[in-house]
């Protein structure tokens, strides 16, 4: 688990081992960051996710649920699950940790979640809301 500057780019990588699904030690190296805190967060965000820990941040999350879900599903149902999750509950919770998010959170952003409109400015529709309400409980963190 490194993170070194790479002379000839000027840029910053990564370098860590993981498991694979064999239980096999396997190499994965990500280059290509401007900044050393930002190889130091992704590599940080990969171990949280290869530990599967509940302190990954929501998006993290995410990423490792549509990664095993693309294939399971017709492409069209995963195009438009992707569509709501990122656009309607990651901007309220892709920065918050696993752990972090309550009851209270999901209510605040149920209600906020009401109060959106579309271009026309009518209001979504209590089907459309159940839909929205769906994506997150499909993810698991939050069953009400």
């Amino acid at each position: 688990m490194a993170v070194i500057k790479n002379n000839k780019t000027g840029m910053w990588e990564v370098r860590t081992y993981h498991k694979d699904l064999t239980g096999e030690r396997k190499q994965k190296t990500k280059r290509g960051f401007a900044k050393k805190s930002e190889a130091l967060e992704w590599e940080r965000n990969f171990k949280l996710k290869e530990a599967q820990s509940i302190s990954m941040s929501f998006k993290s999350f995410v990423d490792i649920y549509l990664t095993d879900l693309e294939p399971r599903i017709k492409r069209n149902t995963f195009l438009t699950k992707k569509h709501i999750i990122e656009t309607k509950i990651l901007p309220y919770f892709g920065k918050r940790k696993l752990d972090d998010i309550r009851t209270s959170d999901v209510i605040q952003w149920q209600n906020e979640i009401m109060k959106l409109k579309k271009d026309n400015g009518e209001l979504f529709s209590p089907t459309y809301l159940k839909t929205i309400h769906n994506q997150l409980r499909s993810n698991h963190i939050y069953s009400l």
